[in-house]
């Protein structure tokens, strides 16, 4: 029959993956990453045909400067480009027409090996589809029906991308240590630049820095070792995230404090305390309690997304006008991390891609070298001025106008390495009994929040490239509520801020490689070790302020871009989700600066250094109600770029239609899938029989 002929009407497929024999080679098992939402990841170059209107092309490599293949979906291969067509068509009817005359009748191709039916009566069969290749992740629905292999080429993305060593590896004590030392050196930035910011704007000096610098490498050690053992278990690294920065200077410029005589970092920092420990335990109650399985119906990567840009967006008033005091050493820093990380990336040292592990050190490293010998060489000496001489104190306008210019260009200005000891213990409640205000409080219980919705994204993403399987909701909620325990911590030590999973950890298992537990609890002790050496702490708090300035341009545009690294869950070309990213991130900017501008006089004379004046809303923001604290809790809040982002995305998101694919649901591994598979208990199963203690909540458990 002339229908049955038309190679192109091809009978439905057997049961899928269809079967093999001996000779062929395994196929990968089918996963259930994505069983409830069939995602499938765009990746770089590559656009397939959707409901958003997006134009299908073939997926290019961009880096190999070819087309990628087109993996099979649902059985069937993918349709040529539209040039071809025509000629592979001519091409399968002359095959078929030769097939038939040879036959002497219509052709009948034998199944492929595992068909569990034959083909129907006087049907053609031709090009059954083979075993889906090991390159491929065959993704189903609940169902069991239409497969949808899900391409791993994405280094960041896939666990399957050349892991060095995954979650539960212990290869030797050297390699986790070398490691693990590693893994800590690149997130150097990221532990020690917040200090760097809060200190000086408190009122601190340079042994106060040392001191908060040691507390902060001593808490993130002490917290990450917890995480790693009682909470969600991922290798996620703790440490003061930059969502706290913003609710801390805006706490720290308040106007209360604005008159203070005497120790201001001793007075403030007992304020931050306070309002910390509050929020950690707003935030351990958040996760105990069960709360936070509820609250992750409503966070998704359209959610997360901008949210977590907004934090990362939100400092450009503070990076380059800071690092514009002296741009001849911020800016050879920048195009340093710059050519390290981007142009010298594949760059391979003894199998380590050595310049892109550790841009941001090498790049401080030569800055802070190139600034000594500028020193000594006298390229920064005026005649007649002192770096130490107070402003007030200085007599010429001449020293005056080039005071900036020498704090920040000279190597030698901090006296912090000198002056520090060589043993120190940090201590709780260092810094005195801590001082609770409850407007600072709510302040600092709606950061925590946000950090929550940050280190969601970052247990799945993280999950993804170390674990067998993402974590269930429980294990989800106990490691939010153990981030609350570890802010309670830093509070108490006094580190100016909360604790939480960096989210900059996750790019920094990308690439390293290294997604080991023990790695990241070795290179924790070590972190604790090098806390107790006062030097180590007066070392880091001597950084210029012009380099501070650099590594916290680049560290901030890093977080934004991570934040907008979550879309990949998502249909990122869907005009849904484009208008509600747009319009989260927009008013994430503009909303904010209405109430930081308010009532603010272009030409007023104020005090306060100008890359702070957005922190000082609560003194003249539009809220002016009879109610003191409620203006100051409103004005504050509302001029946070994370918090309007947050809102507008939760709401829009949670309220506009959009399928779960479109939307990119994160899927979490169901309890009792958990418990029949033992590689995800052993993934996220507390040790030391301490799961016992967590068998009667159910909601903070596999």
């Amino acid at each position: 029959m002339a229908q049955n002929s038309d190679p192109t009407k091809r009978p439905k497929p057997g049961p899928w993956p269809p079967g093999q024999d001996s000779n062929d080679a395994p196929a990968m098992p089918p996963s259930s990453w994505a069983k409830r939402t069939g995602f499938r990841p765009r990746f770089s170059g590559e656009t397939n045909a959707s409901d958003s209107g997006q134009i299908t092309r073939p997926p290019v490599d961009l880096e190999a400067g070819r087309v990628r293949p087109v993996p099979a979906v649902n059985g069937t291969a993918p349709p040529p480009p539209a040039n071809a067509q025509a000629q592979v068509q001519s091409d399968k009817d002359q095959s078929v027409k030769k097939k038939r005359e040879a036959e002497g009748g219509p052709a009948r191709l034998p199944p492929k090996h595992g068909a569990n039916r034959p083909p129907a009566h006087n049907a053609v069969v031709v090009d059954t589809p083979a075993a889906p290749q090991p390159s491929q992740r065959v993704v189903r629905n609940e169902n069991g029906e239409n497969a949808l292999p899900q391409t791993v080429d994405d280094e960041f993305v896939s666990r399957h991308s050349h892991m060095k060593y995954e979650l539960r590896d212990t290869p030797g004590l050297v390699p986790i240590g070398f490691y693990g030392f590693q893994h800590y050196l690149s997130m150097l930035g990221s532990l020690v630049l917040i200090p760097l910011v809060i200190v000086p704007a408190m009122g601190g000096d340079h042994e106060d820095m040392s001191m908060v610098v040691s507390t902060v490498l001593f808490v993130s050690g002490m917290t990450t070792l917890l995480q790693a053992n009682f909470g969600s278990r991922l290798p996620l690294i703790q440490g003061p995230s930059f969502v706290f920065l913003a609710p801390a200077l805006a706490i720290i410029k308040s106007p209360e404090f604005l008159g203070l005589n005497g120790n201001n970092f001793k007075h403030i920092m007992k304020e931050l305390q306070g309002a910390i420990i509050i929020a950690s335990a707003f935030q351990a109650f958040l996760g105990y309690s069960g709360l936070m399985t509820l609250f992750l119906r409503l966070i998704n990567p359209v959610v997360v997304s901008p949210t977590i840009a907004a934090v990362g967006l939100s400092f450009y008033s503070y990076g380059f006008p800071q690092m514009g005091a002296c741009l001849e050493i911020g800016m050879v820093q920048i195009l340093l991390v710059i050519m390290f990380s981007l142009y010298l990336r594949k760059v391979s040292i003894l199998g380590h891609r050595v310049f892109l592990i550790y841009a941001v050190p090498l790049g401080l490293a030569i800055t802070w070298a190139m600034s000594f010998l500028l020193t000594e060489a006298g390229a920064y000496k005026y005649d007649g001025c002192d770096v130490n001489i107070p402003t007030s104190n200085m007599i010429s306008n001449h020293c005056r106008s080039h005071v900036a210019r020498m704090k920040s260009c000279r190597a030698d200005t901090s006296q912090a390495l000198n002056s520090s000891p060589w043993f120190r213990f940090p201590y709780p409640l260092q810094w005195g009994t801590p001082v609770f205000n409850w407007k600072m409080a709510i302040v600092m219980c709606v950061a925590s929040l946000i950090t929550s919705v940050d280190s969601v994204g970052s247990y799945h993403a993280s999950s993804l490239l170390v674990a067998s399987r993402p974590p269930t909701p429980g294990v989800v909620s106990r490691g939010i509520g153990l981030e609350g325990v570890s802010s309670m911590l830093a509070g108490l030590w006094g580190t100016g801020t909360g604790s939480t999973s960096l989210t900059e950890n996750v790019h920094t298992i990308a690439v390293t490689k290294m997604g080991s537990r023990r790695a990241v609890e070795l290179g924790a002790c070590v972190l604790i070790v090098l806390s107790l050496v006062g030097k180590v702490g007066g070392f880091i708090a001597s950084i210029p302020q012009v380099m501070v300035a650099g590594l916290l341009c680049i560290m901030w545009a890093m977080l934004a871009a991570l934040g907008l690294s979550n879309l990949r869950y998502s249909e990122a070309g869907s005009s849904r989700n484009i208008i509600i990213i747009g319009l989260s991130l927009f008013f994430s900017l503009s909303i904010p600066a209405y109430f930081q501008q308010y009532a603010l006089s272009p030409n007023s004379n104020s005090a306060v250094p100008i890359y702070f004046q957005p922190y000082t809303v609560a003194s003249h923001g539009p809220f002016r109600s009879q109610y003191r604290g409620l203006n100051y809790v409103m004005n504050t809040v509302l001029s946070l770029h994370m918090v309007i982002a947050f809102l507008v995305a939760v709401v829009l998101d949670n309220t506009v239609p959009g399928s779960k694919q479109e939307r990119g649901v994160y899927v979490w591994t169901e309890a009792e899938a958990a418990r029949r598979e033992p590689g995800v208990a052993k993934d996220y199963g507390l040790p030391f029989r301490v799961g016992k203690m967590f068998r009667w909540v159910r909601w903070v458990g596999l």
